[in-house]
């Protein structure tokens, strides 16, 4: 982990974490407004959205190396 030199450093590395925390909520926030917008306009349904995250997610944890 990074070593902080002085308090000072510390409580700002602090005060930029608590703020991404705060980006992260608002974007998840209108994210899931749109899914559920486009959802309500038929523009996709629930299942297709459930199983293209569920694609999604099984390529991005399939190893394209597989293990000897």
């Amino acid at each position: 982990m990074e070593s902080f030199g002085t308090s000072k450093d510390l409580v700002q590395f602090i005060g930029k974490l608590g703020d991404l925390k705060d980006e992260h909520y608002h974007l998840v926030l209108v994210q899931s407004a749109m899914i559920e917008l486009l959802i309500d306009k038929g523009l996709f349904s629930r299942q297709e959205l459930e199983h293209t995250i569920a694609e999604m997610d099984r390529l991005m944890t399939d190893s394209p190396y597989p293990m000897a």
